[in-house]
């Protein structure tokens, strides 16, 4: 059973963590609709958690998978957070452009 994770080399795991990480922060960086930002925030955190997992296999260690569990029960509360944040911003505003969210300032 210890073989079958080892199937697949940790470099594979290391470049598809970076390749997603980096799409999320384009992602957060360029796009200026607030629930793909949200999205591509969710992306990054999926990405360490993938990095995680991988390094917890290879190493036989479960320390990782716990941190996965609880970086997953904090990303659940953000989701269900911001996402009543947006829908309380569109029915006031009518736009989750960040651009038209200038309008929250003082």
């Amino acid at each position: 059973m210890e073989q079958a994770a080892h199937l697949v080399p940790l470099n594979w795991y290391l470049f598809l963590s970076t390749f997603l990480f980096c799409i999320g922060v384009m992602g957060v960086l360029f796009r200026r609709n607030a629930i793909i930002i949200l999205m591509c925030i969710e992306l990054m955190l999926n990405s360490v958690n993938l990095l995680l997992v991988a390094f917890s296999a290879y190493s036989g260690n479960s320390d990782g998978q716990v941190f996965v569990f609880f970086i997953m029960v904090v990303a659940a509360a953000e989701v269900a957070v911001g996402l009543a944040l947006l829908i309380s911003i569109y029915r006031n505003i009518g736009s989750t452009d960040i651009d038209v969210l200038n309008k929250l300032k003082w």
